[in-house]
């Protein structure tokens, strides 16, 4: 028995060590891809659509959205909170933007939730527990970004951006306060937290990670599992907002998309692996600090 947990424990070591060395030489595969694009352009490395973005664009570009989706996917939220304002900052059109973090958070939520499920960080065949949660929280993002649209007409913006801020640094003192006690599972906060994230995602096309992931650990949810499905349902959510985008606008710009969505996904398999190895009570303590840095954050731009 003990020979036979030890050999299965060197197994899994192996393949980890193995997914480490596959993730390092896909990075740099693309890393020299586009610097020998740039060197070498009459070779033509890049799809056209690629070619007319300068090489330093492009790099920081995929850079910026492997790094940032390896946040998201280890904590379950900084995606498109983080990478939006800095395309903007790069001179992308905000039209250009939100559908291919749209599209990359798509590709990246599913894939992320099937490999936080592979590596044990949430088990979607038994535990009906996380299966509910995932079914609530998706419908709900149609639900709350509908419920967006149609208040956010109405109601001046200031106060909905007073009450997002509100909740997501209550959410952040709360985990921080509770890190150490075990929550009784409570499927009703999940209903609430899930439709004021899709409402704020809805009205402003970020801020579900910080509400959904600090909200799930709030009602009782190990932080692993959270992080997990957040990523799985946030997927939902963009699937249902790039279909808007695309009924509107007709198409998506494959040179921004493509970049992002390479990056992001290129993430995945590494954050996973942190979340597993991560003890839990080191993910919530880390949960609850960048909820309250990012409502600390986004008081502060309310406030100046």
């Amino acid at each position: 028995m003990v020979r036979e947990a030890v050999l299965t424990l060197g197994q899994v070591y192996s393949w980890h060590r193995r997914r480490l060395h596959l993730w390092l030489v896909a990075v740099a595969s693309v890393l020299a891809l586009i610097i020998l694009h740039d060197l070498e352009p009459e070779w033509a490395l890049l799809p056209n659509f690629l070619e007319g973005m300068a090489a330093e664009t492009l790099l920081a570009v995929f850079l910026g959205a492997l790094v940032c989706e390896y946040i998201d996917s280890s904590l379950g939220m900084g995606y498109g909170t983080t990478l939006t304002p800095l395309l903007l900052l790069a001179g992308f059109e905000p039209l250009q933007i939100v559908p291919a973090v749209l599209f990359s958070e798509l590709l990246t939520g599913i894939t992320a939730g099937a490999l936080h499920h592979h590596d044990g960080n949430l088990n979607l065949l038994r535990d009906t527990q996380a299966r509910r949660t995932v079914l609530l929280l998706s419908l709900l993002s149609a639900a709350g970004a509908l419920t967006a649209v149609t208040l956010a007409i109405s109601i001046p913006k200031f106060w909905l951006s007073v009450a997002i801020v509100t909740i997501v640094l209550t959410m952040g003192v709360l985990i921080l306060a509770t890190r150490r006690r075990r929550i009784p599972y409570r499927a009703g906060n999940v209903v609430a937290v899930g439709l004021v994230a899709a409402f704020n995602k809805g009205l402003s096309g970020g801020g579900y990670g910080p509400l959904a992931t600090a909200g799930q650990i709030i009602s009782g949810l190990p932080a692993k599992q959270a992080v997990a499905i957040t990523c799985i349902a946030e997927a939902f959510t963009c699937l249902v907002g790039l279909a808007g985008y695309l009924w509107l606008t007709g198409g998506l710009d494959w040179s921004l998309a493509t970049p992002l969505a390479l990056g992001a996904l290129l993430s995945v398999p590494v954050a996973t692996l942190t979340v597993k190895r991560l003890p839990e009570s080191s993910i919530r303590t880390a949960v609850g600090l960048v909820t309250l840095a990012l409502g600390l954050v986004s008081l502060a731009k309310l406030i100046g």
